[in-house]
């Protein structure tokens, strides 16, 4: 088999299948990756094939109360993640990701590094959550000297940060504010050290705590970042800012929560 079974199959997917665009594109470059580096042949450049138009969907945002019922259904290290979604609009892997160093209790800020389209940025660190964040970092401290204890507690460094600063990985700055209980180890340096709470540990618990709260819409941890714009937005926030706080490149991704609440049509229903 080759190229014109491979169109075929593609074309087969989007006519008969009725897949979506991505999925399209995943099988298309799955079997691209299978040919060239499994089989070793060349297929070339393959033509004719019928692509999918992506539709763009509006996001899932969940209501105030509907917010409020989930974090009822949520606890310890989770509530807290949970919370710096919608309470910063971060997405899950900046939370799960975040370093100590970058938390400013005293600006009430975060610092998010590296984010998408490896961007910095600041974000809104809520007030309500620094108390128990607070506490749980003074956990993670002690945790951290007991390792160093045990000759362990040196965290991966990011770039080439390790061979500049060769301490720095066991500075408590640096560790992970959402250390995963065991310990991995890198296959490159063969450093053990803890790596950050896994996403699905996250989506589980969120997905268990939206079913207890009796909510049917299809949401998951970045519903969270999509209900904190629409909160913002709907408080009387600017999209400026709101773009800001989210990273996004250009406004008009932003403007996305403005049809979430309707805003730019501005019709009231004959209904009513």
């Amino acid at each position: 088999m080759g190229a014109e079974e491979i169109k075929a199959y593609i074309n087969h997917l989007a006519v008969n299948q009725h897949v979506s665009s991505s999925t399209q594109n995943q099988a298309l470059q799955a079997i691209l990756y299978l040919y060239k580096k499994v089989l070793k042949k060349d297929v070339g450049w393959i033509e004719g094939l019928k692509g999918i138009k992506r539709v763009k969907h509006l996001p899932v945002v969940f209501s105030k109360k509907e917010t409020i019922k989930i974090f009822e259904h949520l606890s310890d290290v989770t509530k807290l993640i949970v919370s710096l979604l919608y309470g910063g609009g971060l997405r899950l892997n900046e939370a799960l990701t975040l370093r100590i160093k970058d938390i400013d209790f005293d600006y009430q800020q975060i610092l998010i590094r590296d984010g998408k389209g490896e961007k910095d940025r600041h974000t809104i660190l809520p007030v309500s959550i620094i108390p128990e964040l607070k506490k749980y970092l003074n956990e993670v401290y002690k945790q951290h000297k007991t390792d160093l204890l045990k000759n362990k507690g040196e965290t991966i460094l990011p770039y080439a940060l390790a061979r500049k600063y060769p301490n720095a990985g066991k500075e408590f700055g640096w560790q992970y504010a959402f250390p995963a209980n065991k310990f991995i180890k890198d296959k490159d340096s063969s450093l053990i050290y803890r790596w950050h709470i896994h996403e699905s540990t996250i989506q589980r618990a969120v997905k268990e705590a939206i079913s207890k709260a009796g909510i049917i819409k299809p949401g998951s941890p970045h519903t969270f970042r999509h209900s904190f714009a629409t909160h913002l937005l709907e408080n009387g926030y600017d999209i400026r800012t709101i773009q800001e706080l989210l990273g996004h490149q250009s406004v008009k991704t932003t403007m996305i929560y403005t049809h979430v609440l309707n805003r730019g049509l501005g019709v009231k229903s004959p209904l009513d």
